[in-house]
């Protein structure tokens, strides 16, 4: 199996199990997953990831409604090993408010759900080919 790490934050626990379980048996990434952002923290103290795919929400009503990117801020940060890691987020809609923000970034790939299980392996298979650095 490939050395690469993947982590897949996801709060549906199915859509989770079927992705590591199928990039398993394809012979993927290794992909460990989380179902909040919480437990990806947890996990990103504990070992150095390749690549991430995160699933975003809209929180808040009506015209205070925005998307949740404080993992992907966290990620950015001067002082994190996630600044350069290439990062994809899952959404149900691409606005123009969040396609602007997603850019400011540096995020790799937008997935809106309904997703299809073949365009997020395709996305994990993208980041375990990234070159590592150093």
């Amino acid at each position: 199996m490939p050395d690469s790490h993947i982590l897949l934050v996801e709060p549906e626990p199915v859509l989770r199990r079927t992705v590591v379980m199928t990039a398993r048996s394809l012979g993927m990434s290794q992909v460990h997953e989380a179902a909040n952002n919480d437990a990806a923290l947890r996990m990103l103290r504990s070992r150095t990831f390749h690549g991430a795919v995160i699933a975003v929400d809209c929180v808040g009503h009506g015209a205070d409604q925005q998307y949740d990117l404080g993992l992907i801020d966290r990620l950015r940060a001067d002082d994190t090993p996630g600044k350069t890691m290439p990062i994809a987020i899952m959404a149900e809609q691409a606005t123009a408010e969040l396609l602007s923000a997603l850019r400011d970034r540096n995020i790799s790939r937008v997935i809106l759900k309904p997703l299809r299980a073949k365009v997020l392996l395709e996305t994990i298979e993208k980041f375990s080919a990234v070159p590592r650095l150093p």
